[in-house]
């Protein structure tokens, strides 16, 4: 005979929004049940910032975020800040630092906060339930949800998608909440990896195949977005934070921008250098201020025969203009990016437009709730992503 549980609060996903969410709602006196389809819960969390979690960001704002409509965010950020979940985090006692640009990681383990989520759920009475293979969510006449399982059914007033998006299927990921969306009416922006890096076709592969490895602090630009952090050159392409950053703001057929020597004039610093040193090779000075292999590699692709490695006092004005223009503004025009597999997360989601900013409602569907990744809002990198999932689940929480 199946199993039917009633509670009133079904949270549809164990990770860090549909935990805090859970937590928030058993806070208030709800019954509170979670159904994660994986064997455990908060993968995300345990494999984020290396093993650490870097949980928020001390200077986390609506500013940091991306969705098409860029004024949802701000409701639920104002309601619960970097400070409400550090405050958490220090009540357990969980020791942490900044790592750089605001970023707050565990000094011990992601475990940590995976643990706290747990703990929170635990002291409220909220059942968190793992290996629950979702088969059908329906509405009945009254108003109420019937989820039905391969262990059982859970009936309640209230659902909560917090399934994620399409980053990392290794861990489980799967449109879930697009097409449960979907199914009641809800419009879902399309999905695509974000925060992920980027491959290079052969031709723009082959000048850069030998520096697989190396990295570097530069300023990367994409369609009037831009981000001065490392970029990582990879067998396949492009990687650091640079890149994955400007992965967000990408679309097929775009170019990506990148200053080599960020907050340099490099016009006056070329002229500088000819004027002091004009016998020597344009590789040598470029390697004064580049790693040796990146300034030879770009001297071999410079494009332009009569520039190639000359010696400075060679260089006409005029020329020395055109390559100070080149390394503000190197063009690399990505084929793809690495996909799912290795995106950080999902950018698009369920349509902003079809949900209250203040509760996170669907509008047009009482007592259905999107919460986290699975909502048309993506974080940069650095702990964004995950203040967005706490952020969205205490609007949520408090009212389901």
């Amino acid at each position: 005979m199946t199993q039917t549980i009633e509670t009133d609060v079904i949270v549809l996903g164990g990770g860090a929004a549909g935990l805090m969410c859970a937590a928030v709602a058993g806070a208030r006196g709800r019954r509170v049940q979670v159904l994660e389809k994986t064997r455990r819960v908060g993968k995300k969390i345990l494999m984020s910032g290396g093993g650490r979690c870097n949980f928020t960001n001390l200077y986390s704002s609506p500013a940091n975020f991306r969705s098409t409509n860029p004024h949802y965010c701000k409701s639920a950020l104002a309601r619960y800040t970097p400070a409400d979940f550090i405050a958490l985090v220090e009540a357990h006692g969980i020791a942490y630092h900044e790592k750089e640009r605001g970023q707050l990681f565990c000094d011990a383990s992601s475990k940590q906060i995976v643990r706290l989520l747990l703990d929170e759920c635990e002291r409220v009475g909220v059942t968190v339930h793992t290996e629950v293979d979702i088969r059908d969510v329906a509405r009945a006449q009254d108003g109420s949800f019937r989820v039905d399982t391969a262990a059982g059914v859970w009936t309640g007033a209230t659902v909560v998608v917090a399934t994620g998006g399409l980053s990392i299927p290794k861990m489980g990921a799967s449109g879930f909440g697009f097409d449960l969306a979907r199914r009641f009416g809800l419009a879902v922006r399309e999905p695509r990896p974000a925060l992920v890096p980027f491959t290079l076709a052969g031709h723009e592969r082959k000048p850069f195949a030998e520096l697989s490895g190396l990295g570097l602090e530069v300023e990367a630009h994409c369609n009037d977005a831009s981000f001065d952090a490392g970029m990582l050159f990879t067998h396949r392409g492009l990687s650091g934070p640079a890149m994955l950053q400007v992965s967000s703001y990408w679309q097929t057929g775009d170019a990506v921008g990148v200053d080599f020597l960020p907050g340099v004039d490099i016009g006056d610093w070329l002229a500088e250098r000819r004027a002091g040193r004009p016998n020597a090779r344009l590789s040598t000075v470029l390697a004064e201020r580049l790693p040796k292999r990146l300034a030879a590699c770009l001297c071999r692709d410079v494009g332009a025969a009569r520039l190639g490695d000359a010696r400075l006092k060679s260089l006409a004005d005029d020329e020395l203009t055109a390559l100070a223009a080149r390394l503000a503004d190197w063009r690399f025009r990505p084929d793809g990016t690495e996909g799912y597999r290795t995106a950080e997360v999902t950018i698009g989601g369920v349509d902003t437009d079809a949900l209250s900013s203040a509760t996170m409602a669907a509008r047009d569907v009482p007592g259905l709730y999107f919460i986290g990744e699975v909502v048309d809002v993506t974080g940069h990198l650095g702990g964004h992503n995950f203040q967005w999932a706490w952020a969205s689940a205490n609007a949520a929480g408090q009212v389901v």
